[in-house]
């Protein structure tokens, strides 16, 4: 690996969450809060648990991070007539993106950070460096919701160790780092409570960050007034956790083209 490899923004980014998140946790230590009464008090299992899932949640970002999202396979023209006439009904075509040339399955999307189509695409997460797709979805709302809880009692313990008094200055001598530290944890856990409170409302409707915010953009959503997705919560959930099928969108589209057809014939006779 070339040394200038270790300057990409993947690496950087990824760096500045763990040095981030052990920064915080180092702080919380060090200065008079509830974690530190524990040591002193001999219970060593709260503190533990918050090292353990402190470490969990940073080895959940580094696995969403590092995950393939999804990516469509570059293929050779033939095989990809191949994969279009054995999935896909002949009326509905594939689209070809017109930047990698590859066949975009439908709601894939081409990402101009990663330069390659993701399938499900959801977003492109900058704290990752990574698209969030099909196959990492599950786990990212896995790590949000662990990353709320962890940042959640690391709040609590900030708020522990704070005790204002007069003069400021001295105050903020000997607690400003640990003041920063809380306005940090309180700042992120809003951030976190808000990702994921939008992500179980996107996952319990079988809809994605792209298609909520662009539905008018989206040729297969544009001209139609509800999400043709949604398969009621229990199957959206199972769908999206458990990949359980959910009805191809392509036999639905084919469904609906063949109603409308017949629809159209009737008003003719």
């Amino acid at each position: 690996m070339a040394p200038w490899a270790l300057l990409s923004p993947g690496v950087l980014v990824r760096t500045g969450h763990t040095v981030l998140t052990w920064g915080i946790t180092l702080v919380l230590f060090l200065h008079d809060t509830a974690l530190r009464r524990w040591e002193e008090e001999g219970a060593l299992l709260p503190p533990l648990t918050f090292l353990l899932l402190v470490l969990a949640s940073l080895l959940l970002y580094l696995a969403v991070s590092l995950m393939d999202p999804g990516y469509v396979n570059i293929q050779s023209q033939e095989e990809a007539k191949e994969e279009q006439t054995a999935m896909v009904p002949q009326a509905i075509a594939l689209r070809r993106c017109r930047h990698c040339m590859v066949l975009q399955p439908l709601r894939a999307r081409h990402c101009g950070e990663c330069r390659r189509c993701v399938r499900r695409y959801d977003h492109h997460c900058p704290w990752m460096e990574n698209c969030v797709g099909e196959r990492n979805h599950p786990l990212f709302m896995a790590y949000l919701a662990l990353q709320l809880v962890v940042l959640l009692w690391g709040l609590h313990l900030a708020w522990s160790g704070l005790r204002f008094f007069q003069p400021w200055g001295l105050w903020l001598r000997s607690s400003g780092l640990l003041f920063a530290t809380f306005l940090l944890l309180a700042l992120f856990s809003m951030v976190a409570g808000l990702l994921l409170a939008s992500h179980v409302y996107l996952v319990a409707s079988n809809t994605t960050t792209w298609e909520f915010l662009s539905s008018h953009r989206i040729a297969y959503l544009r001209q139609r007034p509800s999400n043709p997705f949604d398969r009621g919560l229990a199957r959206n959930l199972a769908h999206f956790f458990c990949g359980w099928p959910s009805g191809p969108w392509e036999t639905l589209r084919a469904e609906e083209e063949e109603e409308e057809e017949g629809e159209g014939g009737g008003q003719a006779v």
